[in-house]
């Protein structure tokens, strides 16, 4: 009898520890990556995440979220790699060289520098088009021309198409050079105004040509009155994470994202959001004064 108890006690353990390993291994839902402190009197039953988030916009509720309508954004400052760095590195081919950086995570409030070599990566909870927006902030509030910098047909032979685990790298490992570098068109610029959009299908009036190309401002802001409504921001407590394996086979294709992988940096939502909705995102990078 204790024989066959200690069989079934085995059993039941190594069982709960495959399906653990199962739950970890399968494609996530970038819901499930944040935990979210329920509102006085509430119970919930989510998992406390290893990557807490916190809330950037109170005034957004984080009730009623579709968890396939989050979109999650993450950027990337590319710094020279040092002997005793552990994170995956990026070789950029430079005067017949191959210098080797590494790049690391920062938050939307990390103060730019010209020079700063920047790169981008979204990540969708559903089907659909990825569509990144630049435009020039000045210091009297007034905006630049918008400008279409995704998709290309330099990166990823403009295949803009995003789905559950897939990352979409910005630009992609094998462009050159892999990043932008940012640079003030003139003195009064404060900042880099992007503007990152899902939609359920092809926007509508827009080609991929082989350059980022200027939209109207007209385009621009019927997409923004129509899907940019109630959106909430989640930031990650943590910043300056190296980049790491699993995201860098991520952004080639070759694996999908899984539950056990790092999250996002930051997680954009909008409560009650409709499989045929779009979601129109900005974010904001400012330059050091």
């Amino acid at each position: 009898m204790k024989v066959l108890i200690g069989f079934l006690l085995l059993f039941l353990i190594t069982g709960s520890l495959v399906v653990a390993q199962k739950s970890d291994d399968t494609t996530r839902k970038l819901w499930d990556t944040a935990y979210i402190a329920p509102a006085a009197g509430k119970t919930t039953s989510r998992r406390r995440a290893s990557s807490k988030y916190r809330i950037a916009t109170p005034n957004v509720p984080v009730d009623n979220v579709v968890p396939e309508s989050v979109v999650g954004v993450t950027i990337w400052r590319l710094r020279p790699a040092g002997r005793s760095d552990s994170g995956e590195r990026i070789i950029v081919h430079d005067d017949n060289a191959g210098k080797e950086y590494v790049p690391e995570r920062i938050s939307a409030n990390t103060k730019l520098v010209a020079g700063d070599r920047l790169r981008i990566s979204v990540e969708a909870a559903r089907n659909g088009y990825l569509y990144v927006i630049d435009r020039e902030l000045y210091a009297d509030g007034t905006l630049g021309e918008p400008y279409l910098i995704f998709p290309t047909t330099r990166t990823l032979n403009g295949d803009n198409q995003v789905s559950v685990g897939k990352l979409a790298e910005i630009p992609a490992q094998e462009d050159s050079p892999p990043f932008f570098t940012i640079r003030r068109s003139r003195p009064d610029q404060v900042a880099e105004v992007l503007s990152v959009l899902v939609t359920p299908v092809p926007l509508e009036g827009v080609q991929i040509t082989d350059k980022a190309q200027k939209l109207t401002n007209e385009q621009v802001a019927k997409w923004e009155q129509s899907w940019s409504n109630s959106v909430g921001r989640l930031d990650m407590e943590n910043v300056g994470q190296t980049w790491t394996r699993e995201e860098k086979d991520a952004g080639t294709n070759t694996r999908a994202l899984t539950a056990s992988a790092p999250a996002p940096q930051m997680l954009f939502y909008r409560p009650s959001l409709k499989a045929t909705d779009g979601m129109f995102v900005k974010l904001r990078l400012s330059y050091r004064k």
